[in-house]
């Protein structure tokens, strides 16, 4: 598959000079073979680059301007979806090539494969038996494995930690109780010691009036 990418080479306007150093020098960073086509001094690049841009993706006036990109016969795009993919990081996508291995549209592809196929571990056929072909990556599972036992630890701790709540609403019942008790065991001695002391007094008086 050859990228080809249609250019002119002597156009006044800067704004298509800048957008087609922007492409080229993408591409050349990417190392995505192309091939760079001159409209300004080849008229039937030119031709053949306005015979097949669609007409859905041509401007008003029915002309379109450099830089177009073409996959083969394959229309790409002009300056503006090929600045959205590169934002998107799709730009690979864009040009009609595999991402290569350890790029970032190849990395998204593969989270988003195992996002749509990988999250269940059990599906069914069409004819609503099991399918066990669908597994969830080890990864995630041990994920999830970890996860319950984090949970099953936090609900450990919890317990515990309502015990010793429990062990210490004990103790301060007890500590109540003992004061209460202390409390009691003092009014007795108070009143014990009244008593002596009346019967004390009832003695004298009764020794003097002898």
């Amino acid at each position: 598959m050859v990228i080809k990418v249609f250019l002119a080479s002597s156009s006044g306007s800067t704004a298509i000079k800048k957008k087609q150093q922007d492409v080229v020098a993408f591409l050349e960073a990417l190392k995505v073979d192309y091939t760079p086509l001159d409209i300004a001094c080849n008229e039937e690049n030119r031709m053949w680059m306005r015979k097949n841009v669609p007409e859905e993706n041509k401007p008003a006036n029915g002309i379109p301007l450099p830089p177009q990109i073409f996959n083969e016969e394959s229309y790409c795009g002009d300056y503006d979806t090929f600045f959205n993919a590169k934002e998107d990081n799709s730009v690979y996508s864009f040009l009609g090539l595999p991402p290569p291995p350890g790029s970032k549209e190849a990395l998204q592809a593969d989270r988003a494969h195992i996002v749509e196929n990988g999250t269940h571990t059990e599906e069914t056929n069409a004819e609503g038996n099991v399918d066990e072909s669908t597994e969830v990556p080890m990864t995630e599972r041990n994920g999830e494995a970890h996860a319950e036992k984090e949970q099953a630890q936090a609900a450990d701790g919890q317990e515990e930690d309502g015990g010793d709540a429990d062990d210490e609403e004990d103790e301060v019942a007890e500590d109540e109780e003992e004061a209460v008790e202390e409390t009691d065991e003092q009014a007795h001695a108070e009143e014990d010691e009244e008593q002596e002391e009346e019967e004390l007094q009832q003695l004298e008086e009764e020794e003097e009036a002898e």
